[in-house]
């Protein structure tokens, strides 16, 4: 007897519905699996065989073909245990095959019955929204994540019992429903705030700069500056995410298996890998590409501290996604793209020594080993960085007189009103743009909003012959001003403006 049942195989932050065969026919007692399925697949037929032994029901002694189709597709994990024992227990006459119409299915089985958390459980409610499919069972742990999409009647399950009683009507599964709106104001935010910070104000206010206009920032000075805190902090001035933003964040927690104790992302995450981290740790990759750091900060920061510290070829790889707002990693099977659109935020010393500039402790270090030490960021990478700030050594009568400082809720509520300014002025560019922040802002949108007058056009050009700066730097220079001039309510750029967006370019000024 033939059994089908719909499950889904997760395909970058994409699922794809995958359909499970069950065969029961004469022949030696064994289970196949076939469909180009991966290891945790091929062991899915012990657990399965176990799980429906401990829950009471049999394993009939005969041949049994499993078939995930379509076959060109590679099927990993352990997902298919809940399917593939649903469909076995269907073609043996448990259940009637009639009642697995409509109905999509995913879990990891226990050797006992009871069903483990799988990944994606958010897409994929998503494809079977998609495919009109008008019910989902996944986990109990999964059944909040996957209740999100709306159009789509889930249901968790704590046992295989309980799916089985459910598709039998004889002990239905209430569905579960979650209120998104009350859970985006649902607040897991670092306990730190940029009060904490004392003196600093030119990277206090770097900070705020990029926090409204979703800019690159480099903060560099000698060590315990705080350039490490104020970046921890950078998370708690950014508005939080919108409804569609946390989906999409909360699909990519999904898939690589980070998400946490709530169903829904509802602030920025924020990332920060040690400079250690591999090639694919960072960009993302493997066989079956997963993730990597810099999709997992997706609508978030990406703090990368010791910048010169990391491997060369990783830092490289960050030019497209920077630009591009995704990662595409191909493989001979095909291409997986990834969501980058990510604030980079890093911290450097200025030399090996860290003590250059430093009015009160003397570098060691000969201009030759400063230069091949700044040379490790390339320039095309440092070209994408919007801000360089100097954070100095403080001295201590100046850390201790200094006033108390704003709140990260004072700051925060003048990055919305300006993240709002932007998010009105970019709401008809198109999706793949992604320009809803002067960040991302086109040609077309540095043409319609960015326009300079006379005395701003002399300024800049000053400043390009000066710092000897490429179109794109002082193309983010006029994006930097038209974020100051957000901040400060003003309609069109001033020469202030470009002035103060100058100044955060220390970087591109001669070593001296």
């Amino acid at each position: 007897m033939l059994a089908r049942v719909l499950s889904v195989a997760i395909l970058g932050v994409e699922a794809r519905l995958v359909e499970v065969q069950v065969d029961v026919g004469l022949g030696m007692p064994q289970i196949n699996v076939v469909g180009l399925p991966e290891a945790a697949v091929r062991e899915s037929k012990e657990r399965v065989r176990a799980a429906v032994r401990n829950s009471g029901y049999t394993v009939p002694p005969r041949r049994v073909t499993v078939n995930l189709a379509p076959a060109a597709i590679r099927k990993e994990g352990a997902a298919y245990d809940l399917p593939i024992a649903v469909a076995l227990l269907a073609a043996s006459g448990v259940l009637d095959c009639t009642r697995l119409q409509g109905c999509l299915l995913a879990g990891e089985l226990s050797l006992d019955g009871r069903l483990a958390p799988v990944r994606g459980a958010l897409p994929l409610a998503a494809a079977a929204q998609r495919a009109c499919i008008p019910q989902v069972i996944v986990p109990a742990a999964n059944a909040a994540e996957a209740a999100l999409v709306d159009g789509v009647s889930t249901h968790g399950a704590r046992t295989l019992t309980d799916v089985i009683d459910h598709l039998n009507g004889t002990r239905m599964l209430a569905p579960t429903t979650v209120d998104a709106a009350s859970l985006l104001l649902a607040s897991d935010r670092d306990d730190v705030d940029l009060a904490e910070v004392h003196g600093q104000e030119l990277a206090r206010r770097a900070l705020e700069i990029a926090a409204a206009g979703g800019h690159n920032l480099l903060l560099v000075g000698p060590p315990g500056t705080g350039k490490t805190m104020l970046a921890r902090r950078l998370r708690t001035i950014l508005p939080p995410l919108t409804l569609d933003d946390a989906l999409e964040v909360t699909t990519v927690q999904s898939i690589a298996g980070t998400l946490g104790s709530l169903p829904l992302v509802s602030t920025p995450p924020f990332r920060a890998p040690h400079h250690t981290v591999s090639y694919a740790g960072l960009v993302g990759g493997g066989s079956h590409p997963r993730p990597g750091e810099i999709a997992l900060a997706h609508k978030g920061i990406l703090f990368l501290d010791e910048l010169p510290e990391f491997p060369r070829g990783a830092l490289e790889a960050l030019r497209e996604p920077l630009e591009e707002a995704c990662v595409t990693i191909a493989r001979a099977s095909g291409s997986t793209s990834f969501p980058t659109d990510i604030m980079l935020v890093a911290a450097m010393n200025p030399c090996p020594c860290g003590h250059y500039g430093n009015p009160h402790r003397a570098c060691t270090c000969v201009l030759p080993h400063i230069v091949r030490y700044r040379t490790r960021i390339s320039g095309p990478l440092l070209d994408r960085i919007d801000l360089h700030v100097d954070v100095p050594s403080l001295p201590y009568d100046r850390l201790v007189a200094a006033p108390p400082a704003e709140s990260s809720a004072a700051v925060r509520s003048r990055v919305a009103a300006a993240r709002a300014l932007q998010h009105a002025r970019f709401a008809d560019a198109p999706p793949r743009g992604h320009a809803r922040t002067n960040a991302r802002m086109g040609a077309a949108g540095l043409r319609a909003h960015a326009a300079l007058d006379t005395a701003c056009q002399r300024l800049l050009a000053s400043a390009v012959v000066r710092l000897h700066l490429s179109p794109r730097g002082f193309t983010r220079i006029v994006k930097v001003a038209r974020t100051i001039a957000d901040l400060d309510g003003s309609p069109a750029i001033r020469p202030q403006h470009i002035a103060e967006a100058i100044q955060y370019r220390s970087l591109d000024r001669p070593l001296t």
